[in-house]
């Protein structure tokens, strides 16, 4: 009876320990639940709510954050066709679910039978620089392979499913895309027109229905028999006729050896965080040293009241101004030392670089070892935490708006006009040369956080991530607060332009100090970030291009 009696306390007792842990379990959770406007496990940050949303999908198909980013960006090509896709190339910051992070470089390279003066067609002047003399050899499909190999989860048809089927039925034209088609004047190329010219011969606008079937028979063919397609099959034959039909000078032997490089990241402390970012030819360099510099300053809230923000602005200007001088050091390292470049991402420079900044003037383009060079814009970014802590920031582009505008009629590819990246950065060029980038996707890690950004818009995508971090690390805003901050943007020649709405009382300072004003008619700033912090995510598509994040 007395051994009955306890079995039953006995029971009991544990019972009321299963209840007790139950009740601990809900409330820990309870107590963890995520802010409004966050989610718990993972997101996806593209220039659109479609591509976000895709990206999303394969992410709760147990995709990686690689997968979720390659479906992201497939989706792009069609979406935002006139920033991305096939025909150019990509880099990709990869942070695995261990910590350690990859580069993976898909950019474009000089074809083996470039013209040698190329260069001497370079304009004087930024314009939109079409032509298919400009077109360099594709890597984006290759970066997919690679990073997929190393990275991806899902079957690699599976990313291609759901942009297959958007550009085969066809959908409703963007705002963004459709803002652009009017950049397709009866002097471009034929083909390209010709997609976007409905039944009764007009330029189609926003809102109208457009497929491309073309594209999707290309995706179906790399997405079913792999990327060896597009690089050695049927369509690098159909693609290379196409563009030396258009006057380039593409081969199947520059498709065939075209090469990925994947390396590890340059790593830069910056503040509570390490950041990571790809090396040169791409931008991280200028932005970690911009960043160096004005960490100097010993940044925070107070930095943006009154007379110190108008001199807080004055030193960004100066700082953006010395980065102009030193983007001629950021090269292709296959084809120059790296040694310049490593000594401009460290403090030592910065500080030295802060002792020639004064405070109450500016000075002419000689003091800043200013080269003229071009102004660019252009390209796409995505960003992306998965599940299991793993994180992609990769930036891709056909560089300007449509690229070369040469669109393979048998392929559907538009190709990019890459090599215009070289006009006042080299003075010659040799095959398989990768041409310098402002693309900096980075990832930020600190013991508690990750923060994953990058940027679109040519020489603006210094501008904007180094704008977004600084409110965002060193000003308290939140996420959304320091991506939708009005910039100021330093062009080559030293001008500065300020985004609509940017405090005017900071441009009648600058201005009194002697920094030349330069209207813009366009900014082209766009980031996209996606920040864990405490098992909670924040992911933010830049509303300048109607991005929209995903996540779950």
């Amino acid at each position: 009876m007395a051994r009955s009696k306890a079995k039953v306390y006995c029971c009991g007792a544990l019972m009321l320990l299963c209840l007790v842990a139950i009740i601990v379990c809900i409330a820990v959770l309870a107590g963890h639940k995520c802010p409004e406007g966050t989610f718990p496990r993972a997101a996806v940050a593209a220039d659109s709510a479609t591509c976000s949303k895709i990206g999303r999908h394969m992410l709760k198909q147990g995709g990686s954050a690689v997968d979720g980013a390659i479906a992201a960006l497939l989706c792009t090509s069609i979406i935002n066709p006139q920033s991305m896709g096939l025909g150019g190339g990509s880099i990709f910051t990869v942070m695995d679910s261990s910590g350690n992070v990859k580069i993976i470089n898909s950019r474009e390279t000089v074809p083996g039978k470039v013209k040698p003066d190329l260069l001497k067609s370079c304009p004087k002047t930024f314009q939109l620089i079409s032509g298919s003399q400009w077109i360099g050899v594709p890597g984006e499909i290759r970066g997919y392979e690679q990073a997929h190999k190393l990275y991806g989860k899902l079957p690699w048809a599976t990313l291609f499913q759901p942009t297959i089927r958007l550009a085969r039925e066809g959908f409703p034209i963007p705002v963004i895309q459709g803002r652009y088609i009017s950049y397709i004047d009866s002097n471009q190329t034929k083909p390209l027109r010709d997609l976007y010219t409905d039944k009764n011969g007009n330029l189609m606008k926003i809102g109208d229905i457009v497929k491309f079937e073309k594209l999707a028979d290309t995706l179906e063919m790399i997405a079913n028999q792999g990327p060896e397609a597009f690089y050695t099959g049927r369509i690098a034959e159909d693609l290379i006729h196409d563009i030396q039909e258009a006057g380039g000078s593409l081969t199947v032997q520059d498709l065939a050896s075209y090469r990925v490089t994947v390396t590890d990241a340059w790593v830069v402390p910056f503040g509570e965080y390490q950041m990571y970012i790809p090396p040169p030819p791409a931008g991280g360099v200028i932005l970690s040293f911009i960043l160096n510099v004005m960490k100097g300053y010993n940044l925070n809230s107070t930095s943006l009241i009154g007379k110190q923000k108008a001199l807080l602005y004055h030193r960004l200007i100066e700082a953006f101004k010395f980065s102009n001088g030193l983007k001629k050091y950021i090269r292709d390292p296959g084809f120059s030392s790296e040694k310049i470049a490593k000594k401009i991402s460290e403090d030592s420079f910065a500080k030295h670089i802060q002792s020639l900044i004064s405070s109450n003037q500016t000075h002419g383009p000689k003091y800043y070892n200013i080269t003229p060079h071009l102004d660019s814009m252009g390209t796409t970014h995505v960003s992306v935490v998965a599940e299991d802590g793993s994180a992609v920031s990769v930036t891709s582009t056909i560089n300007h708006i449509f690229g070369s505008k040469v669109m393979s009629p048998r392929t559907g590819v538009i190709l990019n006009n890459e090599l215009s990246d070289f006009c006042g950065r080299e003075d010659s060029i040799l095959p398989g040369q990768h041409p310098p980038s402002s693309m900096a996707p980075a990832v930020l890690k600190s013991k508690s956080k990750t923060l994953v950004i990058g940027a679109t818009g040519g020489n603006m995508i210094t501008t904007a991530i180094v704008s977004a971090l600084m409110n965002r690390c060193w000003f308290g805003k939140s996420l959304k607060e320091a991506i939708a901050a009005p910039v100021l943007y330093v062009n080559p020649q030293n001008l500065v332009g300020y985004e609509p709405n940017f405090d005017e009382n900071v441009i009648k300072a600058a201005g009194a100090l002697g920094h030349k004003q330069r209207n813009v008619s366009r900014f082209y700033n766009v980031v996209n970030a996606v920040e864990k912090e405490d098992g909670c995510i924040c992911a933010v598509s830049d509303a300048r291009k109607l991005g929209e994040a995903a996540g779950y």
